[in-house]
């Protein structure tokens, strides 16, 4: 039972925080992640609690893409393939695997005595099975791989053959985000349509309750077999150190703290930028600064006046990025300027093609593409939220910014889920602030996908998708990627990126080893008391 918080204590609690000094502080970021290696981390048993801001709509990562989901499941759940560190396709549940010389045939040998939290043994047929409904289920990864068919050619090895070559198969196959979770045959033969009604998996923690706007709850699988290789990324070596794990659902973020701070919670997600200072100074707390994605503006490009490119140029000239950047995250050590569609440390991605349109602000041609457009006054819809800084703030330093060169914009204000309904529906809005977390190729990118909200329905962006994910090799992959960026920056304009940023987090330094790759990592994790 989770202790109650005392409202006077939690204010007490917030006005002490206030009060405390509000020097600057240089700011460490743990990018990748502190050292999450088990050899300097042994078992301590106990409970581990985390407060979450948002609870997860499932657990099952072949049906949604969010970021409450992916942190979670990736505990119970593992895949054939993952990254390390340096995004590097390594393997997990396969033991190795080979593919073709044409880049048609992928055959992954399966590690043999893997077992299921039910105590099945992963086999063939569990994968194929699992591999089917994920890429049924994730339209953007299917249409990153193309058509194909699993075979089982024995017990523990899975044949996987296309119709035509896909490049970047296998980074699709270890992607993070709505990731391709192995579960036993029988769970997926009974979900049907809908979401998996029970969470099993090969992880080094197991499913045991969710009590709906409280907890999830997860321990420690006995039976769990590691791989033994050294932790990197979601990569090696998985242990769980401690019993269990509870992911308290605390929406209220002076709670979180204050719950951190009382030692209700061992690690707090979310918190303030303004709070880093504050965080830093109170005794037996550490800050956790961890890039999250990239943030942008969306423009519908189905219906209304932002369809116009000319219209969409003008506004990428008109605004300042880096005033937008310091505005939402406080703190220049929370953001960076960065025009990539991947993220810098994705470093075989690594391109800043069309650079000389990221960031040169320039009102007098922002003015003349508004003329160009034909732009007469009409009212520019921005979907907004209070329920998230990073959505809101930029959109009112969006309207500021705009309406120096006559731009009518009206904020549409929301909670964040009826702005989640709105943005499908393309005759309500035309402008969207979001984060996007990274994807494992470009071929993934949300914002590029001409079936997300947003439509990116361009001939030439399809084309140049399609040759990413047929060439022949990383460097024809990296040059098209090129190609593309610099087409959307000079013209196109599916969506402007304003930079990167990080996610603020604390954690009571009893805890030991705890690890950040695209999201906390909990194997390997222990608490020293």
């Amino acid at each position: 039972m989770l202790k109650t918080l005392n409202k006077s204590i939690i204010l007490i609690l917030i006005l002490l925080l206030a009060a405390c000094n509000s020097e600057s502080t240089a700011i460490h970021k743990d990018v990748k992640g502190v050292n999450n290696d088990p050899k300097e981390n042994a078992y301590s048993g106990g409970d581990l609690r985390i407060a979450i801001d948002a609870q997860p709509s499932t657990l099952d990562t072949h049906t949604v893409s969010t970021t409450a989901t992916k942190e979670i499941a990736r505990h119970i759940y593992e895949t054939l393939l993952t990254v390390d560190s340096n995004y590097e396709v390594v393997p997990m549940l396969a033991e190795s695997y080979e593919q073709s010389e044409d880049q048609l045939t992928y055959t992954f040998h399966l590690r043999k005595g893997v077992k299921f939290h039910n105590g099945k043994e992963m086999k063939a047929e569990d994968v194929i099975a699992s591999m089917e409904r994920w890429l049924k289920s994730a339209p953007r990864a299917a249409n990153a791989v193309g058509a194909g068919i699993f075979t089982e050619k024995d017990e523990y090895t899975v044949v996987f053959e296309l119709e035509s070559s896909a490049f970047g198969l296998l980074d699709v196959f270890a992607a993070t985000n709505q990731f391709a979770a192995i579960m036993p045959k029988e769970v997926i033969e009974s979900a049907s349509n809908g979401p998996v009604t029970e969470i099993i998996g090969t992880g080094p923690f197991r499913f045991v309750e969710w009590k709906q706007d409280q907890y999830i709850q997860l321990e420690k699988f006995d039976d769990y077999v590691p791989v033994d290789l050294p932790s990197d990324g979601l990569s090696g070596k998985k242990e769980a150190l401690v019993d269990n794990i509870y992911f308290d659902v605390v929406t209220d973020e002076s709670i979180r703290l204050a719950g951190l701070i009382t030692g209700e919670y061992h690690y707090a997600y979310g918190l303030s930028y303004d709070n880093y200072n504050q965080i830093e100074k109170t005794p037996g707390l550490e800050p956790s600064v961890n890039l999250y994605g990239a943030h942008n503006i969306v423009f519908n490009k189905k219906e209304g006046i932002v369809t116009n490119p000319k219209l969409r140029q003008a506004i990428n000239y008109a605004i300042n990025k880096e005033e937008i950047l310091s505005g939402t995250f406080i703190n220049k050590d929370f953001y960076r300027l960065d025009n990539g569609v991947m993220l810098k440390e994705q470093v075989k991605w690594n391109t800043d093609a069309g650079k000389e349109f990221y960031n040169g602000q320039d009102l007098e041609k922002a003015k003349a593409l508004l003329k160009e457009a034909g732009y007469n006054g009409e009212e520019i819809r921005v979907l907004a939220t209070r329920d998230y800084n990073f959505v809101y703030t930029p959109a009112v330093i969006f309207k500021e910014q705009m309406e120096r060169i006559g731009v009518n914009v009206k904020l549409d204000i929301t909670d964040w889920g009826t702005l989640v309904q709105k943005v499908r529906e393309p005759n309500g809005w035309e402008v969207l602030f979001n984060g996007y977390a990274p994807v494992s190729t470009p071929t993934q990118t949300t914002l590029l996908d001409k079936d997300s909200p947003g439509w990116p329905e361009d001939e030439k962006l399809i084309s140049l998708l399609e040759g990413i994910r047929k060439a022949e090799s990383q460097e024809v992959a990296l040059a098209k990627l090129a190609e593309l960026q610099e087409y959307n920056w000079s013209e196109y304009l599916s969506y402007i990126k304003l930079g990167d940023f990080y996610r603020l987090s604390a954690y009571q330094d009893i805890v030991k080893g705890i690890g950040y790759f695209e999201g906390i990592v909990l194997w390997n994790t222990s608490l020293a008391e």
